[in-house]
C-alpha cells in the first residue's frame, strides 16, 4: 500500500523517533520506518495511531495509485531556480493541521495586495488569541451577518481594530468579535 507517512513527517520536520514517541501507546522508530517504507502493513489501527501522532486526518496518509500527485520539481534559492534536491511529494498546507476550522474569503474586487479571483484561506481562532494575531490579516464577524477584513493593528478579546487592505480606508473597530480568522494561505490562479 502506498502511503505518505514519510512525506508528511518530513514536511512537519519530525524524525522517526518523534513520531514513534508521540504515538499512543508509544512505539519504536524502527516500526515507524517499516510502516513508511511498506515493509510492514499499514493496518487501520496503525493508520489511526500515526495520523494522531502527526496531527492529520487518517485518510491523508494514503495516496491513490491512479492519480498523479503534485510534485516538487524545483527550488527557488539565492542563485535562481534549481532542481529539487530530493523527491518529496508536497503536502497541501491545509492538510498539515487538523486543528481549528478553515474559512475562505473570496476576493471579488481587487483591494490592496489582493486581486480579484483570489481565495484567502483563514484559520479560525478565539478572540483571546488577538495578541498572537497582531499585524496579520484577519477576518472578524460583525453584527447583522457582516464582516470586517484587514490587518489587525490593535485588539484584545473585547475589540479588534482592523486596517483594511486598500489604501486610504479608515480603520474598522469590531466590538466583542465572536472569533478572529487569520489569513494563512493565498490561492491565486496565474
Amino acid at each position: 500500500m502506498i502511503n505518505r507517512i514519510r512525506d508528511i513527517r518530513l514536511q512537519k520536520g519530525l524524525t522517526l523517533a518523534d513520531v514513534a514517541a508521540t504515538c499512543d501507546p508509544p512505539t519504536t522508530a524502527q516500526t515507524i520506518g517499516r510502516l513508511e517504507t511498506g515493509m510492514r502493513n499499514l493496518s487501520l489501527v496503525w493508520m489511526n495511531r500515526i495520523a494522531a501522532a502527526l496531527n492529520v486526518a487518517p485518510e491523508l496518509l494514503l495516496r491513490s495509485e491512479a492519480s498523479e500527485p503534485p510534485r516538487i520539481v524545483a527550488v527557488l534559492g539565492d542563485h535562481g531556480a534549481e532542481a529539487a534536491r530530493s523527491a518529496i511529494e508536497p503536502v497541501l498546507p491545509h492538510a498539515l493541521d487538523s486543528g481549528a476550522p478553515w474559512l475562505v474569503l473570496v476576493v471579488e474586487a481587487s483591494s490592496g495586495e489582493y486581486r480579484a479571483g483570489d481565495q484567502v484561506w483563514l484559520r479560525q481562532h478565539p478572540p483571546e488569541d488577538a495578541a498572537r494575531l497582531m499585524n496579520r490579516d484577519v477576518l472578524a464577524p460583525r453584527p447583522g451577518g457582516r464582516f470586517a477584513f484587514g490587518r489587525l493593528i490593535d485588539g484584545d478579546q473585547d475589540r479588534a481594530a482592523l486596517l483594511p487592505p486598500a489604501s486610504g480606508q479608515r480603520q474598522v473597530v469590531v466590538e466583542h468579535p465572536a472569533w478572529l480568522a487569520v489569513a494563512e494561505m493565498l490561492v491565486r490562479k496565474l
